[in-house]
């Protein structure tokens, strides 16, 4: 206890200065008068705020989870336990305090400042204290009056730039508003109606006046035999260049195509309209009217669109849709390619760069954030065209091999694959999952006569895989047919589907290929006439033998599944010996394929199946499926494939179905190797992953709506005229509340109520400060009111210094940054997801588990709202004190064991061995909607078995998430380190870390922490908050008194 004696001696109240604790600002000097150091409460004022005031005489306070101290010892030196909510370490001061005489005057003694900041660092001794005043002088003052301190002056720096660069957008938008606004007068005053006709905005709704039949055309079917021509088009404005006040440069995009147009000022064009052109926004979808002319460039083409024979002579221009919100990125920005890229950065004068378009790469996580920018790029329209063409051609191939197209449900009652991830969907009350893949009601086709079937689909699979190659949701090309002979007819028939795939996409999409190409440059791809096929063991072994090795520098197995860099590595030595990108593994091993693959008649460690590759990696799982129900179910039964959950594709089999194969194709995957895009992702419309969708913060209803303090029920009316009380604090708890609200239905605690709304803050009087506990009991919206209503009546009428422990982030931010307050944090609140909770997988949580229940344990519970039979309260009463008398050691807690409180905000679990005899209870407390429940109580008594207390506590955990729950306190828990929060640094953030450390250390006060990291708990830090001078050794001391026990 040596180390522990040191750190706490620091902390120690000076006898020789009873004044030292004298600190408060907003405190009476007469409130540390007493000998107790108490102050005598004073009267609440009935128009301001309401108190509900308990008894605080000294009273044992246990908590079921933090245990019992037995010590009543008062002197800090000898203090032996410290909460894991708060520890004996939270002043740094180690010498006597230095006078302010006059600190708080309005006296300056000459060329000194007696400021309320130079009285703190005199106080903590927190350095020299400088003898000009001009440190401070001339700083900026804060709300208080008082010179800003570092942190302040930076936000309000930051906040005076912030607000001159709106100034100076707001003065510039302003110029170029009354500019347009003098053109166009000037236009409507000069222009001829032929002139004004010219360009504009079009209505939004003149879509339904008179057809004209205006004839439209497709850029891309310009060439040089349409110059003279004039022509109407829709294009979206890619990119503008102005050249002179009467010359501007006009980009046009529409789909894959590109054109440039030229806007020159003669004729019925006029200056009015070049600058009308000149502020259109990029993306702006515009009907462009003109004549197709030559190119007027040296070069006789244009080399800045992808149309380079001819260009547009722009004599009508006017707006579509305009652009209304800010985009991450333009079209044009997200075109440039890696070697442009690398070729602006070397060539830092060009034309872009010196007026402004200097472009830059944008990554993937941007283009993916804004997609329906990216998707008007012309490479994501031609990849998307290219998709639409693999699905065509893929069609029409097996049509003309008598294949039929099916569309089968996505909506299943059991799993496809074993061992594959599913999504799980709610189905009317009962469970159900997303397809896998149409496997089974492909097979059931068979079954049916159909003969040979196709489908292309959604897939789903739940699998957390965030890689360049895998998508939870992807489109799915699968066959499947009756075999006559051999399952390589099965093969063959996909062989030569893949290869037309190939050709038609080369034959028909050559334009778009070399548009990807621009963005995603590769080399076309390489088949043979007659495709190469490779039994897989011979595969792998050509593998080993090109010196290939897995990560422990070994050589890969024959009869395990490749890894992805291993497939990746085989491709390339295929490629080098066989110059092919596509090719056929055959004879997978049983441990690589699923329940219903048919074992190879010779080699039953082999199956009858096989993969086709395409650069390197699978595109294609296919082989010949089990056809005989005796065989499937046998399978089923050996893999732990629940057969009741496909009762309807086993009775297919059980009805007789003829042999039968098929593959399933992932059409994003063989999309983006084929262009080689390098993210599956770009070959995704709106890709599905395990990142998308991402949580959106929900508006949780109240549990007690009528209990809300918006909305408090005199709301318009006079409460104390209407007659109405306050709304209960536990109705409060389960609206607001989070653990440490718990503690404020505590006899020794009182509650301050704020007047017009209801709204309730917890304290309790302990040695002349107001002990806070918690968040204020009101919405989050109303914190900076309630704590200023609740500070301003602690502190004027009952003349109280105050300290606030165990707030959360929001209120300890309103605390340091509305008030100035000093925050730290040695504790948190331990957390738990009860849907996603490691305890379910940790083999020591489980061993235990398992070692109850083979003792016998059982478990009851009482849900909300069941009454707990006045027996079972008397046995469990029993108990607790069996187990309090049985607690060692010195403990320090929060509250007292009071089962039985707000018990219709509680759930209650116990658990008895087999004689009946109690051995553990859980009671959970229904917390607001945002925090969930807490782990009230938890303890195994006297006697439990091994386990005993986790079994009881992961079964609540199981309990509360089946209901809907996502978050379970444990309560506070001591930090393993020290953190210091806002307006606290230097030499005080070193000691209080110093003495906090060797506490903890002393007391293993993270033990509880480390038992309920088991259980799946994180840290969600609570802070310790006080005002400026507030914290000295009397308000340690207060603090160490309210958390020790006195029996």
């Amino acid at each position: 206890m040596s180390s522990l004696k040191k750190a706490l001696e620091k902390l120690k109240v000076s006898h020789s200065n009873p004044q030292s604790d004298d600190e408060s600002g907003i405190t009476s000097p007469k409130s540390a008068t007493a000998a107790n150091g108490a102050a005598s409460p004073g009267p609440a004022s009935p128009r301001t705020s309401a108190i509900f005031h308990r008894n605080s005489d000294d009273i044992p306070r246990r908590s079921g989870t933090f245990g019992h101290r037995k010590s009543t010892t008062k002197d800090l030196s000898g203090i032996g336990a410290e909460s894991p909510k708060r520890s004996g370490t939270f002043d740094s001061k180690t010498d006597s305090p230095v006078r302010r005489s006059g600190t708080f005057g309005g006296h300056r003694s000459s060329g000194i400042s007696h400021s309320p900041i130079r009285a703190v660092r005199e106080k903590l001794g927190l350095g020299e204290v400088e003898s000009s005043s001009s440190s401070t002088s001339e700083l900026p003052l804060n709300r208080d009056g008082e010179p800003m301190s570092r942190n302040q002056l930076k936000r309000h720096e930051k906040q005076v730039a912030e607000e001159v660069r709106k100034r100076e957008i707001l003065e510039k938008e302003e110029e170029l508003k009354a500019r347009r606004k003098l053109m166009e007068a000037s236009a409507e005053r000069e222009l001829s109606p032929d002139q004004k006709s010219r360009y504009g905005v079009l209505p939004i709704n003149g879509y339904a006046g008179e057809w004209k039949h205006e004839e439209r055309v497709q850029l891309l079917n310009l060439s040089a035999k349409d110059v003279g021509r004039e022509v109407t088009f829709r294009a979206r404005l890619h990119h503008l260049r102005k050249m002179s006040a009467k010359f501007v440069f006009l980009l046009f995009r529409q789909q894959t195509a590109t054109i440039q147009g030229v806007l020159m000022e003669h004729g019925a064009i006029s200056s009015h309209m070049l600058y009308w052109a000149e502020h259109l926004d990029p993306e702006t979808v515009l009907l462009v009217k003109g004549v197709v002319q030559e190119p007027k460039a040296k070069e006789g083409e244009v080399k800045g669109a992808s149309i380079h024979d001819v260009e547009i002579s722009v004599h009508g221009l006017h707006v579509e849709a305009g652009v209304t919100e800010h985009m991450a990125f333009t079209v044009y920005e997200a075109e440039v390619s890696q070697a442009e890229e690398n070729l602006e950065e070397e060539v830092e004068e060009t034309e872009h760069h010196r007026e402004g378009h200097h472009r830059v790469h944008i990554t993937d996580r941007t283009r993916l954030n804004s997609r329906v920018i990216d998707l008007r790029t012309t490479a994501s329209q031609g990849i998307f065209r290219i998709q639409s063409g693999i699905c065509s051609l893929f069609r029409t191939h097996l049509e003309s091999e008598g294949f039929i197209e099916i569309h089968t449900p996505k909506l299943q009652g059991g799993a496809t694959e074993s061992g594959a991830s599913v999504f799980k969907v709610e189905y009317f009350n009962r469970g159900a999952f997303l397809a896998q893949s149409p496997q089974l009601a492909k097979q059931m086709c068979i079954s049916a006569d159909f003969g040979k079937v196709f489908e292309i689909g959604p897939v789903f699979r739940a699998e957390n895989s965030n890689t360049y190659r895998h998508l939870t949701e992807y489109t799915g090309l699968d066959i499947e047919m009756a075999i006559d002979e051999h399952y390589y007819e099965v093969l063959r028939t996909l062989d030569r589907t893949f290869k037309a795939i190939f050709q038609g996409i080369y034959d028909r999409y050559r334009v778009e290929i070399e548009i990807v190409k621009r963005q995603f440059p590769h080399e076309d791809l390489v088949w043979l006439d007659e495709t190469l096929v490779l039994p897989f063991a011979e595969a792998v072994q050509l593998l080993n033998d090109s010196g290939w090795t897995n990560e422990h520098g070994k050589p890969l197995p024959l009869n395990e599944d490749l890894g992805t860099r291993d497939e990746v590595q085989l491709g390339r030595v295929i490629k080098a010996k066989y110059n092919t990108d596509y090719y056929v593994l055959d004879k997978f091993p049983v441990s690589a394929r699923p329940f219903y693959a048919m074992p190879d008649p010779n080699n039953p460690e082999v199956t009858n199946s096989f993969d086709i590759f395409l650069r390197g990696q699978e595109i294609l799982s296919g082989g010949q499926r089990i056809h005989d129900a005796a065989m499937l179910l046998e399978k089923m039964e050996r893999l732990k494939v629940d057969p009741k959950s496909m009762e309807d594709y086993i009775q297919g089999f059980q009805w007789g179905a003829p042999p039968h194969g098929g593959g399933g194709i992932g059409l994003e995957r063989i999309l983006m190797l084929a262009l080689n895009l390098g993210n599956i992702r770009h070959a995704s419309m709106f890709p599905r992953d395990p990142k998308s969708l991402p949580a959106k913060p929900i508006i949780k209803q109240l549990r007690h709506p009528e209990a809300s303090t918006i909305h408090p029920p005199w709301e318009g009316q006079d409460r104390a005229a209407a007659g109405l009380d306050f709304q209960p604090l536990e109705k409060l708890i389960a609206n607001y509340g989070d653990a440490s609200n718990t503690s404020w239905l505590e006899e020794r605690t009182e509650v301050w109520r704020d007047s017009s709304t209801g709204a309730a803050v917890g304290f309790v009087p302990q040695d002349g400060f107001a002990i806070t506990v918690g968040n204020p009991l009101c919405h989050t919206q109303q914190y900076l009111k309630i704590i200023n209503g609740y500070l301003r009546y602690i502190t004027k009428e009952r003349k109280l210094k105050p300290l606030w422990l165990l707030v959360g982030q929001e209120v300890e931010e309103v605390l340091a940054e509305k008030l100035n307050w000093r925050t730290f944090s040695v504790v948190a609140e331990q957390r738990v997801d009860p849907v996603a909770n490691p305890a379910a997988h940790d083999k020591e949580v489980q061993r235990k588990i398992r070692h109850a229940e083979k003792e016998g344990v059982k478990i009851h519970e009482f849900m909300l709202g069941e009454p707990v039979p006045q027996e079972v309260r008397d046995k469990i009463d029993a108990r607790v004190k069996d187990w309090l008398a049985n607690r060692k050691g010195r403990q320090v807690h929060l509250t007292d064991i009071h089962p039985w409180q707000d018990m219709e905000h509680r759930q209650y679990y116990y658990s008895t061995i087999q004689d009946g005899t109690i051995c553990a209870l859980v009671v959970m407390a229904q917390l607001s909607p945002d925090h969930g429940w807490q782990v009230k109580y938890s303890m195994d008594f006297p006697g439990a078995p091994s386990g005993a207390i986790e079994q009881i506590v992961t079964h609540a955990l199981k309990v509360v998430a089946s209901g809907g729950a996502t978050s379970v306190t444990f309560g506070g828990g001591a930090s393993a380190r020290f953190s210091p929060g806002h307006n606290l640094k230097g030499t005080r953030v070193k000691v209080l870390s110093r003495a906090y450390h060797a506490i903890a250390t002393e007391l293993k006060l993270t033990q509880k922490t480390e038992f309920r990291e088991k259980l799946g708990a994180v840290e969600d830090p609570s802070y310790l908050c006080y005002p400026p001078h507030g914290l000295g050794p009397l308000g340690v001391k207060a603090i160490m008194n309210f958390f020790e026990d006195n029996d």
